[in-house]
């Protein structure tokens, strides 16, 4: 099973380049995971405590779940994944994303790179550079219409948290990739490669698995 780890900052184009990917290869032959369906759940917490959590630091994911079913789909089972209501910083309690074991795997994700233990199980690393005035306006519209934010708490989100946990953790990150896409899906080339790289491993090209 070959795994890409896809990372970058909010609204890069992460999710563009997987789907991207995953249009040239067929769906069929790929499984997609979002990071951001393991976001830590806290039904211990108010909702006013939930969402004063800082979303934007790497411990805000269970990644240790994540690694849990990447070990399943390797045993050639299918995982359930939690979804994540955003509007109210939880999991669905009777909701779930069946993963499938396949023969490649794709996750995309803030903090993809940023966590070793994550990082050493992925056979191609991927970070998706875009320039930060251009990740904002990303951000401000996914929040306000698929989030129900307004830009206000975008506003004090992004100066509190987004953007001093992006140089923290995201940017630094950025040294783990074995290839760097600037702006995301606007860059063809550089879609067209990491397709042909998993091409290589689908026509029997081991040399990237690690076997």
């Amino acid at each position: 099973m070959l795994i890409i780890g896809i990372a970058g900052g909010t609204g890069s184009g992460k999710t563009t380049v997987a789907r991207s990917v995953i249009d040239r290869l067929g769906s069929d032959k790929v499984t997609f995971i979002s990071q951001d369906n393991y976001y830590k759940d806290h039904p211990e917490l108010s909702f006013e405590e939930r969402e004063a959590i800082n979303y934007d630091h790497p411990f805000a994911f269970d990644n240790d779940l994540l690694i849990e079913h990447l070990g399943i789909l390797k045993q050639g089972l299918p995982a359930q994944a939690p979804v994540y209501d955003f509007t109210k910083h939880a999991r669905f309690k009777d909701q779930t994303v069946e993963l499938k074991p396949n023969n490649i795997v794709i996750i995309e994700g803030l903090h993809v790179l940023s966590d070793e233990n994550l990082r050493k199980l992925l056979h191609i690393k991927v970070f998706v550079d875009t320039d930060p005035d251009v990740r904002l306006l990303r951000r401000v519209v996914r929040d306000i219409e698929d989030r129900g934010r307004t830009i206000q708490s975008i506003h004090n989100q992004y100066l509190s948290t987004v953007k001093p946990m992006h140089e923290a953790f995201i940017e630094p990150s950025k040294k783990y990739a074995d290839l760097i896409i600037p702006e995301g899906g606007q860059n063809e080339v550089g879609i067209q490669l990491l397709s042909t790289l998993t091409e290589k491993y689908l026509t029997g090209d081991r040399s990237l698995s690690g076997e």
